[in-house]
């Protein structure tokens, strides 16, 4: 076998093994996505913003929380509440009783309830 063939021969058989399994061979873990949609009352104002969050999780983390369609940049998780904050807005999500509470550095607050997107 000349060196051409050996080359044309080891392609072929890395190209059909490529067809069989998949680039990343390793298990990947199961995702979930769940989408919240708040209404929160915003004080002193007394006006009602609906605010969605996207919450991307495994069997053992959440990986991601988005606010109205924008990534946050930082997040921690304590038991049931997910806090983050958006634009100088602290943020608090409680998964467990789905509430919503936030601040705007004092100068206003808000708090609401959070239902399941469907």
């Amino acid at each position: 076998m000349s060196g051409r063939e050996w080359c044309q021969a080891l392609t072929g058989a890395l190209a059909a093994l490529a067809g069989v399994l998949p680039l990343g061979a390793q298990a990947q873990p199961d995702v979930g996505k769940v989408v919240l949609v708040c209404e929160a009352v915003y004080l002193p104002a007394r006006s009602v913003w609906v605010r969605s969050v996207g919450i991307e999780y495994d069997q053992k983390r959440v990986l991601s929380v988005a606010i109205d369609g924008v990534p946050v940049y930082s997040f921690n998780v304590r038991d049931t509440l997910i806090l983050t904050a958006l634009d100088n807005e602290r943020i608090q999500i409680d998964t467990a009783t789905r509430s919503w509470t936030s601040d705007f550095r004092g100068m206003a607050s808000s708090q609401g309830r959070c239902e399941r997107a469907r």
